[in-house]
């Protein structure tokens, strides 16, 4: 097996719902995860109680793959 390289340091916050601050390495500020649209819909989440809008975890997913 070879050697382990790299372990990422990174915490998360769960705030209300949804919204979680994630501490990550590289990053001065943290980063705010939660959901909107269609993903909001599918988890069945009410737009009045989501009181901020941010991406999704699976948009960072898709953004890193893409990039």
């Amino acid at each position: 097996m070879s050697k382990v390289v790299y372990v990422s340091k990174s915490r998360i916050e769960r705030k209300v719902g949804p919204l979680r601050i994630a501490y990550l390495p590289g990053e001065a500020q943290p980063v705010v995860f939660s959901v909107h649209g269609a993903i909001a819909e599918h988890y069945k989440v009410d737009p009045a109680k989501l009181t901020e809008s941010h991406a999704a975890t699976i948009d960072y997913v898709i953004a890193a793959t893409a990039g």
